[in-house]
């Protein structure tokens, strides 16, 4: 393992319950490193993702998240990890009944934050950085599409993560805000060296914002050029 890899997977078997998903996976993510992971619907891209974040236990193999051995996970540690980690959704996944600054607050006492002026400069140095300044009190149901995955990615920052896990974050946005939300991803992997993996299936944006791209099929990952996509 590079000793600067966030992410270290070496001949890692990916399961689900008892059906093998992937077979023999081989990554290494660096800090401030742009990936993205493309496959067909069912390919195992999800199950990698919830691999790295805790959600299901590496049988097989080893890895390395984020400093957190996998295979030594205990449901003790996987908070102590996720506090490592950022998620952005799809869905963006928004508590509807609490204003934004609220939907904040929440993360950061769940994380285990408790000083309340040190919780409020966070909460607005995030919003600043997402471009959603003096937007605190607005509800979810009041803001678009855009705004609520800005918000989302807000959230995945708190706790200045080593990695953020993107899965499909602008599969529900039209291709203005697609833009602005991709344009906002890679400012926050250059300016805070923050890797990044995000599985997506639009091709367009890889084309139009170019990095490294692995491929999911028959249960292996493939490293692949941005042009053979």
């Amino acid at each position: 393992m590079n000793p600067t890899s966030i992410v270290s997977l070496s001949n890692a078997n990916i399961y689900q319950g008892s059906s093998l998903v992937l077979n023999n996976v081989n990554l290494e993510v660096g800090a401030g490193e742009f990936i993205y992971m493309i496959g067909r619907t069912g390919s195992g891209k999800s199950s990698l993702l919830k691999t790295m974040y805790g959600d299901i236990y590496l049988k097989e193999g080893s890895g390395v998240v984020a400093g957190f051995n996998l295979k030594d996970l205990s449901w003790k540690k996987i908070p102590l990890l996720r506090r490592n980690l950022g998620i952005v959704f799809q869905d963006f996944r928004l508590l509807t009944d609490r204003n934004v600054y609220d939907n904040l607050e929440f993360v950061l006492k769940a994380t285990g934050w408790k000083d309340k002026a040190l919780m409020k400069e966070k909460i607005e140095n995030v919003l600043t950085k997402v471009g959603l300044k003096n937007k605190g009190v607005k509800m979810p149901y009041e803001m678009s599409g855009g705004e609520q995955q800005r918000v989302d990615i807000a959230r995945a920052l708190l706790n200045n993560p080593k990695l953020i896990l993107a899965d499909e974050p602008t599969g529900n946005l039209d291709p203005d805000t697609t833009d602005e939300i991709m344009q906002l991803l890679f400012n926050i992997c250059r300016d805070y060296q923050t890797a990044f993996i995000m599985a997506t299936h639009d091709y367009s944006i890889i084309q139009k914002y170019p990095a490294r791209v692995v491929r999911i099929e028959n249960g292996e990952v493939k490293e692949i050029s941005a042009a053979g996509v």
